[in-house]
């Protein structure tokens, strides 16, 4: 997904009755089993770069449509979509023609949050899992939890586990309300990625070598949590978000 309205460079050329999509989108998941995409697009070419893009439903199966999958180190079904000359019907534009960019922000915050939750979810299952394997590996004669280095790194996990869902929880809970929350949710996914990401670190290193292979589901998860990290934003983009929230 674009999330800066600067990373929207796909054009779509305004005909009589269609609009032509020309571009490539990078990192779109699931679009090799997708009936139709949402492809944002410039419409008009403007100053500010937030302004005269659009919203198209697209069907892949369109003439110019390429759907290709992408290799990546979590195994996730990411795709490269290119949008060669694709004929997309006036009725398919979602909203009005130049104002997607403020949908597409909202969908953008939603979808961070939900991000956040999918982390949530897996530091929980890192949590467990490491507690778990403290308690029965044994190391010169006595359980590896009962190390003083081991102890200290599940604690300062735990507390990033707490940390993360309680933001999030937050967030979720003032989209559910319809309350302001772009600092929120900018607030919540740059903390859980870096949390996450910590937390990731920890299982590893508390598991050791087995850990870091692709034997042991702890290496998924490690693997997994890289392109969560990116999605809809990494750290340095949702603090920028929260900073300009401060009126910095």
């Amino acid at each position: 997904a674009d999330v800066t309205a600067e990373g929207v460079t796909t054009t779509a050329k305004e005909e009589i009755e269609n609009y032509v999509l020309n571009g490539t989108k990078l990192l779109v998941p699931y679009a090799h089993v997708a009936d139709y995409i949402i492809c944002a697009a410039r419409t008009k070419a403007l100053a500010k770069l937030d302004e005269g893009i659009t919203l198209f439903l697209v069907d892949t199966k369109s003439k110019g449509v390429t759907t290709t999958m992408l290799g990546t180190m979590a195994n996730d079904k990411q795709c490269e979509v290119v949008l060669d000359k694709v004929e997309v019907p006036q009725k398919n534009i979602l909203g009005e023609v130049n104002k997607g960019w403020p949908i597409m922000q909202q969908i953008l915050e939603r979808a961070a949050v939900a991000e956040c939750a999918l982390m949530v979810g897996s530091s929980q299952w890192i949590m467990d899992a490491t507690t778990e394997y403290s308690k029965t590996r044994v190391a010169f004669g006595v359980p590896i939890g009962s190390f003083e280095v081991v102890k200290h790194r599940l604690a300062d996990m735990l507390a990033d586990l707490y940390c993360s869902q309680y933001i999030t929880y937050q967030a979720a809970w003032r989209i559910d309300e319809g309350l302001p929350c772009t600092k929120e949710t900018s607030f919540a996914k740059a903390w859980v990625n870096e949390a996450h990401r910590r937390i990731c670190l920890g299982g590893n290193q508390t598991h050791g070598g087995i850990g870091y292979t692709w034997d042991h589901d702890i290496g998924l998860y490690w693997r997994r949590s890289k392109p969560a990290e990116i999605s809809f934003g990494d750290a340095d983009h949702h603090l920028k978000i929260v900073a300009e929230q401060l009126g910095l």
